[in-house]
């Protein structure tokens, strides 16, 4: 393990280059071009937004990887009490973003700028009005984007052409959707006119009824966000949103098609010294839900490997992390589970099933991908030994936080590897997906949640778009009809099922059996399902909006890692284990061997830091936007809509 994280450091360090962007949001609406603007298309900037926000790899290894899917356990991290706190290196790499992001609002506000211009001078094309509201729906996605990650930050006056100061999250949101709101009102869908190049409209080629619907959604998205912290305006912009055209289709999904080099196209994914693999988080939810029986799903090499219902796995507790509320720590699960939800085995390849198409062989440097065999070694009056374990078909998570002096017992084979762990499938890694920024399921599973929360949903009641939510998902799995896991009663190891009629909440315990690793005896074990202090004070695990919300994350993945991190900001759901704390975690000093059962969001991140150069270089507004966040310009701030305590 260690020398394959040397390589992949060295690997990170040949490929920095110089980003060329907006230093900062200030300079959001300088004229792009000395020439005059009857002579530039307001599409070419368009496409220049859209296409810079799919993040080049050098922005998506730090933001869509190592801060959004580590933050929204969507992926194992192997970069411990760094990858859980988002606390890499926020100087260089928030830094990064925060420029990268000013690019993309500079070119959607130029977009806008400019079709507004030649509108108004009378030399506008035809569709030059659809370009605009387009390019309005797009920026207000970009500014969610921005302060769910930051916070405050300068940009409602930098879109009215005058120097801006830091505007408030919740400002912010207003501003977003009034712009959603407004924009789709004025997009006139009798125009048929495109540009002559449609291609420069990477999500819908200039289908201006697409656009409508994708702005329709985004605002039921951002009101739904608001949901917690200003209900009554969370409601009136939702109910507003759910009476219009909605992405209810395959064919009406955002996304955009990825490549593989080294450009804003490339896969945000590719990259192959992440390992990508299964999280513990993943590992509870995936883990029985929906009563499938996985011999069902897997191939003639992996069906022998499917161990009983009642089987908890090779007990190595004392080589693994105890100090943690994972309903699954101390264990190997040394096969596959009886049941799976079947998206897991199309999000994420079973290590050593090595024909199957979608195992993934990064890094194809080395052997990595090939070698299943994670060594445990010897502890004192425990393993006189090495046990060499073979996880080759086999499904583990990867538990994060701090293993203290467990670290120098296990080799590093064991957790966080590429041979030994599920990783996220090939079709995922090689450039040749789309990236979705919205899915049908995600407009379901909002309606849902809306009419859950008594909100009008335009006539669909919360089963019936849950269940379309579902349906929705498997569909884009390629997966076919959902109607025998909508029945299921099966609990997962987090305790919920999927049947939305039995809201029957599971036994504190259950009775398996495993095998000791230590004396290779079948013992009895008591499981206890998890408490997730985060919601409904720990009292609740399978009701309506925990199954909505547990579902919305399975079908989220492996495309919108923020939207998962902002549901679980938001409302607690789903349930996130602990870091582990065997030794105490700078970065985390609420979190300790005392408490470590009780699920605090100050166990988790909250946002990114501000980067330095902005404190340096506009020390006022630091001060202005950190009055506005409301407190300290920390990972641990929660945002205005999340949870406060």
């Amino acid at each position: 393990m260690k020398k394959y994280r040397i390589l992949k450091s060295i690997a990170l360090a040949t490929v920095l280059f110089v980003v060329a962007s907006c230093s900062d949001f200030q300079q959001i609406n300088v004229d792009p071009l000395a020439a005059n603007t009857s002579q530039v298309k307001a599409e070419y900037f368009l496409n220049n937004a859209i296409v810079g926000a799919q993040q080049d790899p050098n922005i998506a290894e730090r933001a869509f990887v190592l801060y959004w899917k580590v933050a929204a356990h969507q992926e194992g991290d192997e970069y411990g009490t760094s990858g859980i706190t988002c606390d890499y290196n926020t100087d260089d790499w928030s830094s990064q973003y925060y420029s990268y992001v000013s690019g993309w609002l500079d070119n959607a506000t130029n977009a806008i700028t400019i079709g507004e211009a030649q509108i108004k001078a009378g030399t506008a094309d035809q569709y030059t009005n659809n370009v605009v509201q387009m390019a309005r729906i797009w920026r207000a996605y970009l500014m969610s984007e921005a302060t769910d990650l930051f916070g405050p930050l300068p940009l409602i006056g930098a879109f009215q052409g005058v120097t801006p100061s830091f505007s408030s999250v919740k400002d912010i949101y207003y501003y977003a959707l009034s712009e959603l709101d407004d924009a789709t009102s004025k997009m006139d869908l009798t125009v048929t006119a495109k540009p002559s190049d449609a291609g420069l409209d990477k999500a819908y080629g200039f289908n201006y009824a697409e656009w409508v619907k994708y702005g329709d959604s985004m605002r039921l998205r951002l009101a739904m966000r608001l949901s917690q912290v200003d209900p009554a305006k969370a409601k009136a912009e939702f109910e507003a949103a759910a009476k219009l055209p909605l992405i209810t289709q395959a064919s009406d999904i955002f996304q955009v098609v990825e490549d593989n080099g080294w450009d804003p196209l490339t896969g945000v994914m590719t990259r192959q010294w992440d390992i990508q693999s299964l999280s513990e988080t993943q590992f509870n939810i995936y883990f029985g839900l929906g009563g499938i029986p996985t011999a069902s799903q897997v191939d003639a090499a992996a069906a022998p490997h499917v161990k009983p219902a009642n089987w908890m796995g090779i007990k190595y507790d004392k080589h693994l992390p105890q100090y943690t509320n994972d309903p699954s720590k101390g264990f190997s699960f040394d096969g596959l589970p009886y049941a799976l939800d079947p998206r897991a085995l199309k999000t994420f390849y079973i290590p050593g099933d090595f024909s199957n198409p979608n195992f993934c062989n990064y890094p194809t440097w080395g052997p990595y991908a090939e070698d299943t065999i994670g060594i445990l070694d010897p502890i004192p009056g425990v393993n006189s030994s090495n046990i060499n374990v073979d996880r080759a078909f086999t499904w583990n998570g990867t538990t994060s936080g701090e293993w203290g002096d467990l670290n120098k017992y296990n080799n590093g084979n064991f957790y966080s590897y590429p041979g030994t762990c599920p990783g996220l499938a090939m079709p995922y890694r090689n450039g040749t997906s789309h990236r979705v920024f919205f899915a049908a399921s995600e407009t379901y599973f909002l309606l849902a949640e809306g009419a859950v929360r008594g909100w009008n949903t335009s006539g669909i009641d919360a089963k019936t778009a849950y269940q379309n939510g579902i349906q929705a998902s498997f569909d884009y799995f390629g997966l076919g009809s959902a109607a025998a896991y909508l029945a299921s009663n099966d609990y997962n190891r987090d305790g919920t099922c999927v049947n939305w009629d039995n809201t029957t909440e599971p036994p504190s315990t259950v009775q398996m059996q495993c095998l000791n690793g230590y004396t290779n005896q079948i013992e009895s074990y008591t499981f206890t399902y998890p408490t997730n202090n985060l919601y409904m004070n720990g009292t609740i695990k399978n009701d309506h909006l925990t199954k909505i919300i547990t579902q919305k994350y399975i079908a989220e993945m492996p495309w919108l890692p923020l939207e998962a991190w902002s549901d679980q900001r938001r409302l607690g759901l789903p349930f996130f284990e602990n870091p582990a704390v065997q030794k105490p975690i700078i970065t985390l000093p609420n979190l300790t061997q005392s408490n470590y059962m009780t699920s605090s969001i100050k166990n988790f991140p909250q946002r990114i830091d501000y980067p330095s150069s902005l404190s340096n270089s506009n020390p006022k507004g630091y001060q202005s936007a950190l009055q506005l966040l409301g407190g300290p310009d920390a990972v641990s701030t929660p945002l205005w809509w999340a949870q406060q305590q």
